[in-house]
Order: structure tokens, then C-alpha cells, then sequence
């Protein structure tokens, strides 16, 4: 038995106010839909169809060389009408999900089970629903005797009675994909908005005998659909809330998870402990027993085993084992730090390498310079690298020392062993084991009354 899931995601979300296709908007660090393609993947379906509209070449983009198949709705014409530009793209025989790409909170597990009591109940059609204690808004769930589908029936066309009733259809269903597709050829625009609704094939479903079957789920969260920034913000705070279990659940300590923001794709090692109001973004990995925070904020880099970082700026670059950074560092794109490495107060790095056990302690700038091992970095020292045009190296060979404000004056080497003296601008390179010193000839006048 093979599955196929199509995701619909065609809309403009024009309550988001906004130019970008609402799927695209993020929630912890991922586009809305790629959370749902992922609960799918996760569901064990890889044959998976999008359905676009509004903002179609920037999802393509975003999603190409991903396998996915793309249909296009040129005219929003309804949920029905969405799934039909999908019919040459699914197999007849397939067990076919259709899902809303705005849905990030649904988790994989909850498919697993909608394909397998689907797959169980034999039927045709299989609705995802919910209860909610306050239902208003949502299509209620009208069941027959034996808890099969009756109907769903919009609130705007719902009696006190059914009103009243608290399952509603999470617009999430489970088909035979042929059956659903025949079906769709009979729906109808007999609504106020000329619409092809979806739910109609359902009806139709039921009046030709077919079993129409519900699966109802305990979390209401898990069907919330993405309408405008209020509800991103509050699946946010859900997605994150979640991130944050699961790391602890892993042997992460997290000491104040409400002040704490890390992305759905960072993976942090074991006795890793972070510390309050810390940002953790993008592809982030930190390995174990490190100790990360607070006021940290860290994206897209890559931190090996026992580093330290506090109140720091990490952006784009790689920390080797036994690191410390901080406080108010700033390792900019391309900073890469071999094991050991001391980087301190008022630190900037930027597109340089830093060698085994090198130290850069106090209120220095690092820019496009290559440091060997065991360099020590006076307070002070800038690598002049910019001659406003082009950008320079500077190379610190293994065991220099660099005098305290120092300025290097790109393209220099200073050899191994070398020292520079206090005060210094060095412009010239400097040879192996040697005593650099450049300073004007101290003069003393006399103070005039």
C-alpha cells in the first residue's frame, strides 16, 4: 500500500499583511510549511505534492531540489478546487493525506495514526477532528448513530443545537485518492462565494454509501492554522516551548526555558548547560558539557565539546573543544577558533583563523588574519586590514606576542616566537624570534606657566 499526501498552500494570507507568501513567514527559525512537509515526512510519506498560488516561484525556490512535486491554483477557487490541480500528481490506488501548509504544530505521529485507522476503517474518507472548548468559528462534526459522519456543517449555516456542539473538522483529512478525486468532479460553487469547498466531496461520499470514518485528537494545538502574526506568535512560543522539552529530555539543562529561543533545526550535546535569555538560531551545533550564556545570542555556527560563551555574539563561525568566549565578544561570519582558544571582553573576530591554545583577552579587532598556536594578543591590538579599497591578511606565526596596542598594518607576518612591543605600529614584516618595537623617540618639554 502506498501514500501520498497534498498539501495545500496556495493562499495569499492576506491577514498576514504582507507581500511574502504567508507559508514562507517562519516560526523558530523554519517556514511554516516546511513544518508540515516534515510531519509528513516523518509520517513515513515521501511522495508529497504542494499547491500553490500566490508568491508560487519563491516557494519553488525555497523548496527546490527537495523531491517535491508542485501543482499551481491560478485562481483561488475554493479547497475542492486546490486538490483537483493535484489529480495528474497522486496515484489513483494511493492513501492520500491532504493537509493545509499553515498548520505548523501538526506533529508526524498524529499522521501515523490518521494512515493507520484509516487504513483499519477501510474507508473512503477519514476526517481529522478535535474538540475545542470554545469552538466558534470552526465547522462542526454532526455524527451518525454508529460515530460515522453525518455531515460538517459551517457555523454560519449551524442551528443552536449544532452550534452548541464542541468537535470541530480540523480541515485535515485521509483519503482513497481515486475515490476523493471522482468525487471532486461532482462538487458544486452553490455557495456565497462561489467556492469549490472540499468538505463537499464528503456528502457526496456518504450519500453514495462509501464509509466516511473521524479520528478525533486530544491536542487542539496540533490543527491551529497560521492566519495572521498574533497566531504566529503564539505557535512560536509553542514550537519553542517544545525545542526546549525535548533538549532537556536529551540531558540538556536549560535554566529558565521561558527566556530561552532556540530553532527547530539546533542540535546541543548532552550536560550542556544554557543559560538564561540566550538566542539559539538556524543550524546551530554545540556539542557537550558546554556552558552557553547568559545574553548570548548564536546562529548558524558550529561550537565543539566544553565551551564556554557568555553575554556574546556568535554569527557563522566554528569554535573547536575547550573554547572560552566572552563576555561582549563578537565572532563574526568565517571567525573559525582551533581548541583552547581564549577569546575575551570586547573581542571582535572576523574571517580569521585562531590557532590551538592562541589568546586574545581584552578589547582587540581580528580581521582576515590566520593566528598559529599559542599567539597571545596584548589589549588593544587592531590588524589594520582595510587600505579602503582592498582587504589585507595579517599572519601570527606559532608562540608571537603581540605588545599591548599594537596596530598590524595588513599584508604583514610577524614570525614565530617574535614579540612587538607595547604601543607599536608594525607595517613591515617581522622575522622569526625577534623583538619588534616602532615607537617616536619619547620627548619631554618644558611646561609652560
Amino acid at each position: 500500500m502506498e501514500y501520498s499526501a497534498v498539501i495545500l498552500a496556495a493562499g495569499k494570507g492576506v491577514r498576514m499583511k504582507s507581500e511574502l507568501p504567508k507559508v514562507l513567514h517562519q516560526a523558530a527559525g523554519k517556514p511554516l510549511v516546511n513544518y508540515v512537509i516534515d510531519a509528513v515526512r516523518g509520517a513515513g510519506v515521501s511522495d508529497i505534492t504542494l499547491v500553490l498560488g500566490h508568491g508560487r516561484a519563491e516557494v519553488e525556490k525555497m523548496l527546490q531540489d527537495t523531491g517535491i512535486k508542485f501543482a499551481l491554483q491560478e485562481q483561488q477557487l475554493g479547497t475542492g478546487h486546490a486538490l483537483m490541480q493535484a489529480r495528474d500528481l497522486v496515484k489513483p490506488a494511493d492513501i492520500m493525506l491532504v493537509l493545509a501548509g499553515d498548520t505548523p504544530l501538526l506533529q508526524a505521529e498524529t499522521l501515523k495514526n490518521l494512515l493507520e485507522f484509516h487504513r483499519q476503517k477501510q474507508a473512503a474518507a477519514t476526517v481529522l477532528s478535535c474538540e475545542f472548548n470554545n469552538p466558534r468559528g470552526y465547522g462542526r462534526i454532526v455524527r451518525q448513530a454508529d460515530g460515522s459522519l453525518a455531515r460538517i456543517v459551517e457555523e454560519k449555516d449551524a442551528s443552536p443545537q449544532e452550534k452548541a456542539l464542541r468537535e470541530i473538522n480540523s480541515g485535515m483529512y485521509c483519503f482513497q485518492a481515486g475515490t476523493a478525486f471522482e468525487a471532486l468532479t461532482r462538487i458544486k460553487a452553490n455557495n456565497a462565494q462561489g467556492e469549490y469547498y472540499l468538505t463537499d466531496i464528503l456528502e457526496i461520499l456518504i450519500n453514495d454509501g462509501q464509509k466516511v470514518e473521524i479520528m478525533r485528537i486530544e491536542d487542539e494545538t496540533e490543527i491551529y492554522g497560521i492566519n495572521n502574526r498574533v497566531q504566529l506568535a503564539y505557535a512560536e512560543k509553542i514550537l519553542r516551548q517544545r525545542k526546549n522539552r525535548d533538549l532537556m529530555l536529551n540531558g540538556v539543562t536549560i535554566m529558565d526555558p521561558e527566556t530561552t529561543y532556540i530553532d527547530q533545526d539546533v542540535i546541543i550535546g548532552s550536560d550542556t548547560l544554557i543559560l538564561p535569555s540566550t538566542i539559539i538560531e538556524g543550524r546551530t551545533r554545540i556539542g557537550s558539557g558546554c556552558e552557553i550564556g547568559p545574553f548570548t545570542h548564536i546562529n548558524d555556527s558550529q561550537l565543539g565539546n566544553r565551551v564556554t560563551v557568555e553575554n556574546s555574539r556568535i554569527k557563522e563561525a566554528r569554535v573547536g573543544d575547550g573554547c572560552t568566549i566572552g563576555p561582549f565578544a563578537y565572532l563574526r561570519p568565517q571567525a573559525e577558533l582551533a581548541d583552547g582558544v581564549k577569546v575575551g571582553d570586547f573581542v571582535e573576530i572576523k574571517k580569521s583563523y585562531i590557532g590551538a591554545g592562541s589568546k586574545i583577552p581584552h578589547l582587540s579587532y581580528v580581521g582576515d588574519a590566520t593566528l598559529g598556536k599559542g599567539v597571545n594578543v596584548g589589549a588593544g591590538t587592531i590588524t589594520c586590514n582595510y587600505d579602503g579599497k582592498n582587504k589585507h591578511q595579517t599572519i601570527l606565526e606559532d608562540g608571537v606576542f603581540i605588545g599591548s596596542n599594537t596596530n598590524l598594518v595588513a599584508p604583514v607576518t610577524i614570525g614565530e616566537n617574535s614579540v612587538t612591543g607595547a604601543g607599536s605600529t608594525i607595517s613591515r614584516n617581522v622575522p622569526a624570534n625577534t623583538l619588534a618595537v616602532e615607537r617616536a623617540e619619547q620627548k619631554h618639554l618644558k611646561k609652560r606657566k
